[in-house]
């Protein structure tokens, strides 16, 4: 009877023994699985390709193709005036007048030295024409014959000395009417009525004109930049900044989009010793007649010719140190990094040059927890130009 009490505590001793290890194996299984959470979630998506044309881009200011200071060209007190400041004018329009009365007379006096000077050349002509006939009869001496012709020669230069005055006076007097010499805005005016004017040594400013359709869009580029242009054009990537073929964008101050569509029709011949600069420009339509002279833009040129470039965002762009880095995602969701090249920024994106192909997976949401080595959950996403994009 022992014997068998022993037994029974036996296999209840090895019953309890197999039931407390597979117990424990379970809770060592349920532990691991506690311990390895889930790969987390990224958003993932291919680099975009799209056809880019890189611009570079410089502040400059407008001016007008044809600036004219008016100024008096005949000297007399101011008469009239026949604009309001700020108005628009056109070619030949009347702007001011100046005392024409002393220029009248002038004209009036020049007239009658034509007059006295015809007289005289008449009277000469007759005189060398008997002379001619009483030498021939051998009637006057030939010193006679040569006096009366030098008398009609004189007589001669006077009357054309006496025309050539009254050309003057006519044209004093046309220029004491003083008009528009160009179609333009006008600014205020310099002078008021019953000042003196002179017209000679140094002449008074009376107002000016300024061009307004077209405009110009001056600015410097620099050595590098152009000498960089220079080997683009010798190696047949680019047109040639010199032959006015080149198409340039431009925006006042308060844009963000590039409104203005112009080309580049001026590079300087030399570069600025003292800046390492050179001066272009570029030629804009202004037919609203909404930019003013003097105002300053951004003006941006082509860098490259149309390509195919690889486009990603720049927060999805990692410094590490000196390098730049995006974290792309393999087949079995393990995070990889590769070192990029990057350029500028096209419509909100960055230019990738370098280090990515177009079919990798890039993590463009949720890069802290994209971790190198690491394994995510990668979730489709999209990559779109800023403009288009809301």
């Amino acid at each position: 009877m022992a014997f068998g009490r022993i037994g029974i505590a036996v296999t209840v001793a090895i019953v309890l023994a197999v039931g407390g290890w597979y117990l424990f194996r379970d809770s060592g299984k349920a532990a691991q699985s506690a311990a390895a959470p889930a790969a987390p979630p990224v958003t993932v998506s291919a680099p975009l390709q799209h056809e880019v044309v890189e611009w570079d881009e410089y502040t400059g200011q407008f001016a007008a193709v044809d600036y004219v200071e008016i100024r008096a060209r005949v000297s007399g007190y101011l008469q009239e005036i026949h604009f309001e400041d700020g108005q628009l004018v056109k070619k030949g329009d009347l702007l001011f007048v100046i005392d024409p009365r002393p220029y009248e007379i002038a004209r009036a006096s020049a007239k009658a030295q034509i007059d006295q000077a015809t007289a005289t050349v008449e009277l000469a002509t007759r005189e060398l024409n008997r002379a001619a006939e009483l030498r021939q009869r051998d009637f006057v001496a030939q010193s006679t014959y040569d006096q009366r012709l030098q008398q009609l020669r004189s007589s001669s230069a006077t009357l054309e000395g006496a025309r050539a005055a009254l050309r003057e006076a006519e044209l004093n007097l046309e220029f004491s009417r003083v008009t528009a010499p160009i179609a333009g805005r006008i600014s205020r005016r310099e002078v008021s009525v019953g000042n003196l004017v002179s017209g000679s040594g140094t002449t008074t400013l009376l107002t000016t004109i300024v061009t307004l359709d077209p405009l110009y869009l001056n600015f410097d580029m620099s050595e590098a930049d152009f000498l960089a242009y220079q080997r683009a054009v010798a190696r047949g990537k680019l047109a040639s900044t010199r032959d006015d073929q080149v198409p340039v964008q431009a925006h006042l101050i308060d844009e963000t989009n590039w409104t203005l569509k112009g080309r580049l029709d001026f590079v300087d011949n030399q570069v600025d010793r003292s800046t390492g600069t050179i001066r272009a420009r570029g030629v804009f339509p202004n037919d609203k007649l909404f930019i003013t002279p003097g105002q300053f833009g951004r003006i941006r040129i082509p860098g490259s010719e149309p390509y195919q470039a690889i486009l990603v965002p720049d927060s999805a762009l990692v410094t590490d140190q000196s390098r730049k880095l995006l974290m792309t995602v393999t087949e079995d969701g393990t995070v990889v990094p590769k070192v990029v090249r990057p350029g500028p920024t096209y419509e909100g994106l960055r230019i990738i040059r370098d280090g990515i192909a177009p079919t990798d997976r890039i993590v463009i949401n949720g890069l802290l927890r994209a971790r190198p080595g690491a394994k995510v959950t990668p979730q489709p996403g999209k990559i779109e130009l800023a403009k288009t994009a809301g």
